[in-house]
């Protein structure tokens, strides 16, 4: 019986050496194996097979369940390390055949505690990508292990920084220094020291904001805003502690400024030379903003304005200056051109009277200027209220009005500039009545005050040259009757409100008005002037002369000292056509006041 075991075991060696055999034809060698190789693994297998490998009472191993595969595959892990990396391989090796082995657990809780304390110093030492590295083996053995979570927070840290810092040198390549809020330069170089006090990328991108920002403060006083070059140089400040770089700079644009200065006011001079006055006012402006002293740039706009409105003025050209302190224009005056004219009234003229003779020659070298229209009670009563003026009127307490009933003149109490002809309340386009000569003459000087300009009565001669404008008949428009409503005259057909008429006046003739007009209501005389022969009676400079024996010839006013009547001159509402003539002239004493007398002013050019 023994036997024949013996002989089916060899057999059966034989069958599976055999296969073996064929097995190993079958299969390619995936590489070279030597003799002795070959020899011990055949030994081995022939010793298995005949000892037997399975149950029963030819089995030589024991009953052991050994797994062919790792309960949980190991995970792909390194150490940069090798000798740290053989060991953690080598264990995660045994761990996963045989996870509950406690040599292995502790051998690993060693090796990891090894890498924790690496992890950290990397850390300390700034070195991320090691601790990142080994952070990341620490993660997949002992996720729990606090210096994963220190280095994690790190690297946030850092790639925060990173991104601020990229944000920041974009834009401050793009110019976005420190605005707009919350996407310039500055602002992301400060948060990222907050995150990392002493960054020194930082620091050196706050310094290049402040260079820049000094070049930009530079380039903008180049273009003479000092005031915003001001501003930005304080920006820069206020970005990077460099004071003496900002005192450099602002040394620098004092400088510029002196320099511009000087260039504007000499282009000033030179345009207003070339008759560029727009060129001027516009270097003008540029002085005032470059604080240029306040007493040249009132000389330069005195240039200016001379030569703007009277350097080169063409005759009719209307103007008027503007009053300081007040913030509103003084009267509207209308050039008068040089030129010319007889004063007087020919021997032949109807209606003539001795003392507009005799008749001589006036000329005038250089022109003037007239007020438009008579002065109104708008522009007296700005007068009254900033000076507080009392005029002739008010103090004597009354003044000659016109009574509607009975067609009268007389003294009536209480009447003053505020006053109109009847003694009613005046509008203020009504042209100012009731004051002397003395009332207009303060006018005037208060005028000259204001302005800085040279206003004053007229001259007699200047009146009547402007008043005629070229004409030698004996009046503006002619020799009688006018064709249209010219002036404010007596007509005909006027009619009082209480249904009076003139008795002697123009015939077929009819201004609209009975009483004053408001100023300019009718036409204006050839040299642009209204009411000139009509509406009121007016105040000029002269003394009172029965004759122009003796007159100036150059249209100065003639005055002598002492004198005690002055004259008045043009026709009224109510005067008749022999006074309305341009020749008529009459007198009356400085403080006279009266429904019929107001007054233009004149400005020397």
């Amino acid at each position: 019986m023994r036997y024949l075991a013996i002989i089916f075991g060899a057999l059966l060696v034989s069958a599976t050496w055999s296969v073996q055999a064929q097995e190993e034809a079958e299969q390619p060698e995936t590489q070279e194996e030597s003799t002795d190789e070959r020899e011990s693994r055949r030994r081995v297998r022939r010793l298995g097979d005949v000892v037997g490998e399975g149950d029963g009472e030819w089995s030589m191993a024991p009953t052991v369940d050994i797994p062919t595969q790792p309960v949980e595959p190991p995970p792909d892990v390194s150490l940069p390390d090798p000798d740290q990396d053989a060991r953690l391989q080598s264990l995660l090796t045994s761990r996963a055949f045989t996870p509950d082995d406690p040599e292995v657990q502790n051998s690993l809780r060693d090796l990891i505690d090894e890498v924790a304390d690496d992890a950290g110093a990397a850390l300390s030492d700034g070195n991320l990508s090691l601790a990142s590295r080994l952070a990341d083996v620490i993660a997949e053995i002992d996720p729990d292990r606090p210096v994963i979570g220190a280095i994690r927070a790190e690297m946030t840290r850092i790639d925060s920084i990173n991104t601020l810092l990229g944000q920041a040198n974009a834009a401050l390549e793009e110019g976005r220094l420190v605005a707009p809020p919350g996407d310039n330069a500055v602002e992301y170089f400060r948060e990222v020291l907050e995150t990392d006090e002493g960054n020194q990328e930082a620091l050196a991108g706050l310094a290049n904001v402040h260079e820049a920002l000094i070049d930009e403060a530079l380039e903008l006083a180049a273009e003479m805003d000092f005031e915003g070059a001001e501003d930005v140089l304080e920006q820069a400040g206020e970005v990077h502690e460099d004071p003496a770089a900002v005192e450099e700079a602002r040394a620098e644009m004092v400088a510029m400024r002196e320099r511009q200065i000087s260039g504007l006011d000499e282009a000033v001079l030179l345009a207003i030379d070339e008759g560029r006055y727009d060129d001027a006012e516009d270097d003008i402006t540029q002085l005032v903003a470059l604080g240029h002293e306040r007493q040249r740039i009132d000389r330069l706009r005195s240039s200016l304005e001379d030569a703007r409105l009277y350097g080169s003025f063409e005759p009719g050209q209307v103007f008027n200056d503007m009053l300081e302190g007040l913030g509103v224009a003084g009267p509207e005056m209308v050039v008068i051109p040089a030129g010319t004219f007889m004063m007087g009234s020919p021997e032949d003229e109807s209606d003539r009277m001795s003392n507009e003779g005799p008749r001589h020659r006036v000329t005038f070298d250089r022109g003037f200027a007239l007020s438009q229209t008579e002065v109104s009670v708008g522009e007296f009563r700005l007068f009254v209220n900033d000076t507080g003026y009392r005029t002739d009127a008010e103090e004597s307490g009354a003044s000659r009005v016109y009574d509607l009933n009975s067609g009268r003149m007389d003294r009536q109490s209480g009447i003053n500039w505020r006053h109109d002809y009847a003694g009613n309340e005046a509008s203020d386009d009504l042209p100012v009545l009731h004051v002397s000569w003395n009332d207009a003459t303060a006018y005037a000087e208060w005028l000259a005050n204001r302005t800085g300009r040279s206003y004053r009565l007229p001259a007699e001669a200047e009146f009547e040259y402007a008043l005629r404008a070229g004409t030698q008949t004996p009046y503006w428009w002619g020799s009688g009757t006018p064709d249209s409503a010219v002036e404010n005259l007596t007509g005909d057909r006027d009619q009082s409100p209480s249904g009076a008429r003139w008795n002697v006046a123009f015939r077929r003739y009819n201004s609209g008005f009975w009483g004053p007009a408001p100023v300019g209501s009718l036409e204006a005389n050839p040299f642009g002037l209204y009411d000139m022969g009509g509406n009121v009676m007016e105040w000029v400079e002269d003394c009172w002369h029965d004759s122009y024996v003796r007159a100036p010839g150059d249209g100065t006013a003639w005055v002598n000292p002492g004198c005690n009547r002055r004259v008045i001159r043009g026709g009224a509402w109510s005067s008749t056509p022999a006074m309305s003539r341009s020749a008529f002239r009459i007198a009356s004493d400085p403080e006279g006041t009266d429904m019929r007398v107001g007054f233009r002013v004149a400005r020397d050019l």
